[in-house]
């Protein structure tokens, strides 16, 4: 078979494009919409789209930070944090929370977002977010290269210890992903995606029973 014509690149080496494609290839990226407060009680909100579930039972989620930023100082801090869903109708709103501001700055008052107390953990929730995770932090972890060199980049663990979902969400014993209306990150400068039925197709794991079935 003739291989094909291929754009192929060492990462060290650099990309040879105007965007560098990693985040555009693996995409779209579920957004970690993550609440947290410091020490002096002071409130935190931003979002992350190196983001992901990583465990069943326990539920652990995490998120990734290229800088150690006030989410993960405040997670390291208090052992506590809050992930909720960024959704169509919050889009712009969660977009104004990545705005780069000084850490006594509100992100929840920037962004005009009402909260919520948490039921387990002291961060509060985006009052609007259909669905949230209340978090305990399992672990931080500073990422390495392949050749053992640390870079400046912390990967944050947490257990879910509380969920909490909009009934309306919840249909025939099942959540409807679809209704929920997610933001999903894509690639590029300003990229981001929602999902919707004619997407949808449906893939049993072999020998899976088609009530038991995950993908």
């Amino acid at each position: 078979m003739t291989e094909p014509t291929t754009h192929s690149y060492r990462p060290s080496e650099g990309h040879r494009l105007a965007h560098d494609p990693l985040n555009s290839i693996v995409a779209p990226r579920p957004i970690g919409w993550v609440s947290t407060l410091a020490r002096d009680g002071a409130r935190n909100l931003a979002p992350y789209s190196f983001f992901n579930l990583f465990n069943y039972r326990p539920p652990i989620i995490g998120f990734s930070s290229l800088r150690w930023k006030d989410s993960v100082a405040n997670v390291e801090a208090s052992g506590e944090f809050v992930w909720n869903l960024a959704t169509r109708p919050l889009a712009e709103q969660m977009n104004r929370t990545s705005a780069e501001l000084p850490g006594a700055v509100d992100e929840f008052d920037v962004a005009g977002l009402e909260t919520i107390a948490s039921t387990v953990v002291a961060p509060p929730r985006v009052a609007a977010s259909p669905v949230t995770f209340e978090c305990r932090l399992s672990r931080i972890i500073r990422l390495a290269g392949a050749d053992g060199a640390e870079v400046d980049a912390w990967l944050v663990l947490g257990e879910v210890v509380m969920v909490h979902i909009r009934a309306d969400l919840v249909r025939e014993g099942a959540y409807d992903t679809v209704a929920a209306e997610p933001v999903l990150r894509g690639g590029g400068p300003a990229d981001y995606f929602t999902i919707d039925d004619a997407a949808r197709f449906r893939m049993m794991r072999p020998g899976a029973a088609p009530e038991a079935g995950r993908p």
